[in-house]
């Protein structure tokens, strides 16, 4: 049986993704940072899943989580780098302590992941990074958080030559506007959130917001043979918003 295991699995993306694998007959593994959290998603998601408590900015919680998927999921075919965050900030309300937030869950937590859990991935295997079309637009009040998507599509390239040696895939997934619950984190007044959304939604050549299982569609393409010809690439899943 193939397995995965995808970060940020409790809510959102990770979420959708962790159903789509599971209804293809995966077994899966959902990380979270609140153990609650991942409690309930397991709850949810039914038998075939197994739960982690991990963040993902603090490299002991990575170490521990290596050896937790090792000795109770085993060798995984597929990583999904999932977990992230952001806030809408313009450049003079972004302090040092947000900024390093962001970076060392989007970025440095990313970079960590893969290197812990490394010597779980099977051989063929892949990795797919959930990156952003804020990494690719200039997006005002939202420099911290494009950055550090941006730097996750230059991981992917970088790891992408480095891994296929060993038979590893490395390729990401660039989102549009997804209805997710984030919105609801971005740190704006919750009287704003409809018409944030409306707006940004006026800005997709579609006309409308994407969903966590179009996501989690792309995410299989990349996780799967289907793509095996394909390495380094980043899909924009995105209504067209970066290319029309």
């Amino acid at each position: 049986m193939s397995s995965i295991l995808i970060t940020g699995g409790n809510s959102g993306i990770g979420f959708a993704t962790a159903q789509l694998f599971l209804a293809k007959g995966w077994k899966v593994g959902i990380v979270g940072r609140r153990s609650d959290a991942v409690a309930e998603a397991v709850r949810n998601l039914g038998d075939g899943v197994i739960g982690f408590t991990a963040d993902v900015a603090k490299v002991s919680d990575l170490c521990r989580l290596a050896g937790e998927v090792e000795a109770n999921l085993g060798r995984i075919d597929a990583l999904f780098i999932n977990a992230g965050l952001g806030e809408f900030r313009s450049l003079e309300d972004t302090d040092e302590a947000y900024y390093d937030h962001v970076m060392s869950v989007n970025l440095k937590g990313a970079f960590f992941s893969i290197q812990k859990l490394l010597p779980m991935i099977n051989n063929p295997g892949s990795i797919v990074l959930n990156t952003s079309v804020a990494g690719n637009l200039g997006m005002g009040n939202f420099s911290a958080y494009s950055a550090s998507k941006a730097g996750l599509r230059c991981l992917a390239r970088s790891l992408s030559r480095e891994l296929l040696p060993r038979g590893i895939r490395v390729n990401a997934v660039a989102p549009g506007p997804i209805d997710t619950p984030i919105y609801g984190k971005l740190g704006m007044p919750s009287e704003a959130i409809d018409p944030t959304k409306a707006a940004i939604a006026g800005m997709v050549p579609m006309q409308r917001f994407g969903t966590s299982e179009e996501i989690a569609q792309a995410v299989e393409f990349l996780a799967t043979s289907a793509s095996s010809f394909v390495a380094g690439i980043e899909i924009s899943v995105d209504g067209g918003m970066t290319e029309l």
